[in-house]
């Protein structure tokens, strides 16, 4: 029996050793294709893979299967950030979509699909429904020819223009980077040498031996960014997930600075600093501290469900600045309806060189106008099925009181977010691409926070028993 592959919030993602074959790899690229292929004979596809083992083999494979709908597919010749895709897609007027193999910032015995749509962007929920209709149970035996290209100079060309490189270089940064050995590896490094920048790259050799870093950026993964900060004498470490689409960041103390931080750094950068305007967009999951900077800057803020495919949809409305997620998930919508981590990391960088402050220095400035918070979250791991039985109940779970306190706001939008009086919320949600259930608390002590964080961790468990 062909396995049923669920597409989450951004793509269909599968252990190595258990559904992701060549088999389903073959079944997603035909459905892919046949709904691609609807657009115009001979349209044009990209595809990209990342560093993991075998990724290569499975683009390729993926190519082959979608250039059998009549499409033009081109192949990246070498390993390359998701974001180098997407803009690929996006500045093709001939492309209508790109197809990546990357097991983006889940472990590494994990690997997946990502489709960008013609704009560059996740593509929406209808999309996705239409694609899981469309697949095929049995895997197609026709294949089509397909091209190797190198679409990775173009993009990191373009990265160099979309910032003040020679207030970078004058500004004589040195800093620490870490790709955890995902397809950043190399090349953003030598993009920050080319603007002047002292870079030590960590994490940064790409084989099969490599380490059990998740390649997620935040902690643990980022304690040996916050070690070679402090051991390089750095004014900051950078840190990208395994596709480059997700940014973390260390201070000069070695604290990890998370991604609701960075996301109003940037957003205070671009609008103090660069005059820009505009909504933003942010998942239900962000932090108080984000919303805070943007109603500070008179940005008109709209909440959507987690996942970037909810913040693409708005982003096509033309009037957004910036989107971002609670993952790390930054997107600047006149780059491109989507993430963006090695752009993000650069505006960091073009922030920290306009004001002469470090990332501490900056969180010290923002926490000083908009107050102190304490962000966490918690991944609680079950079985496919609990994750199901889950989603059934959350609908209509509403407790009355939570760690002693008795919520004033109540939300269903995407599992189950509580808000008190404090503006202290909890959210509970399950995954969409792996079989977790999320838990997330955010409060003005870390106090407060865990025993939201225990008290969402029990009332998950009360519902799975």
């Amino acid at each position: 029996m062909s396995a049923i592959l669920r597409f989450g919030t951004d793509g269909w993602r599968a252990r190595l050793d258990s559904d992701f074959t060549n088999e389903n790899v073959i079944r997603v690229a035909d459905a892919a294709g046949a709904l691609w292929a609807q657009q115009a004979t001979g349209s044009l596809v990209y595809v990209g893979f990342d560093t993991r083992p075998g990724a290569k083999d499975f683009a390729r494979l993926a190519a082959k299967v979608l250039a059998a709908h009549g499409l033009v597919v081109k192949v990246s010749d070498r390993y390359v950030p998701t974001p180098a895709l997407a803009w690929t897609v996006a500045q093709d007027a001939r492309a209508v979509g790109g197809l990546m193999v990357t097991g983006s910032h889940n472990p590494n015995d994990y690997q997946g699909i990502k489709l960008r749509m013609a704009d560059g962007g996740v593509g929406s929920e209808e999309f996705y429904e239409e694609l899981q209709r469309t697949i095929d149970p049995d895997p197609t035996s026709d294949r089509g020819p397909i091209q190797e290209t190198d679409f990775l100079t173009p993009y990191f060309d373009h990265l160099y223009t979309m910032v003040d490189a020679e207030r970078i270089n004058a500004a004589h940064l040195k800093l620490v980077y870490d790709p955890l050995y995902g397809s950043a590896s190399g090349y953003f490094a030598d993009l920050l040498r080319a603007m002047g920048i002292d870079v030590t790259e960590i994490h940064g050799t790409v084989d099969e031996e490599t380490d059990a870093t998740h390649p997620e950026p935040i902690e643990p993964w980022v304690d040996d960014c916050e070690r070679a900060v402090v051991e390089c004498g750095a004014c900051a470490g950078l840190v990208n997930d395994g596709d480059g689409d997700r940014v973390g960041a260390v201070d000069e103390h070695g604290r990890f600075v998370n991604s609701q931080k960075v996301i109003a750094i940037i957003l205070g950068h671009l609008c103090k600093n660069r005059g820009w305007s505009g909504r933003v967009v942010l998942n239900l999951s962000s932090s108080i501290l984000t919303r805070r900077v943007a109603k500070e800057l008179g940005c008109r803020l709209s909440i959507k469900p987690v996942g970037f495919k909810h913040i693409y949809s708005e982003m096509k409305k033309h009037d957004v600045l910036l989107g971002g997620g609670e993952a790390g998930g930054i997107g600047i919508a006149c780059h491109m309806p989507e993430r963006d981590g090695i752009l993000t990391n650069l505006l960091l960088c073009e922030a920290m060189a306009e004001t002469g402050k470090t990332p501490g220095e900056l969180v010290e400035e923002l926490e000083d106008r908009c107050g102190r918070y304490h962000y966490a979250r918690r991944d609680l791991r079950v079985d496919p099925e609990v994750i199901e039985m889950f989603r059934t109940i959350l609908p209509g779970l509403n407790p009355p009181v939570v760690a002693g306190r008795v919520p004033v706001a109540v939300s269903h939008m995407d599992g189950l977010r509580l808000e008190f009086a404090d503006e202290s919320w909890l959210l509970l949600r399950p995954s969409g691409t792996e079989p977790v259930v999320r838990v997330y608390a955010e409060a003005s002590t870390i106090e407060l926070r865990d025993e939201l964080l225990e008290a969402g961790t029990d009332l998950a468990h009360g519902e799975f028993s």
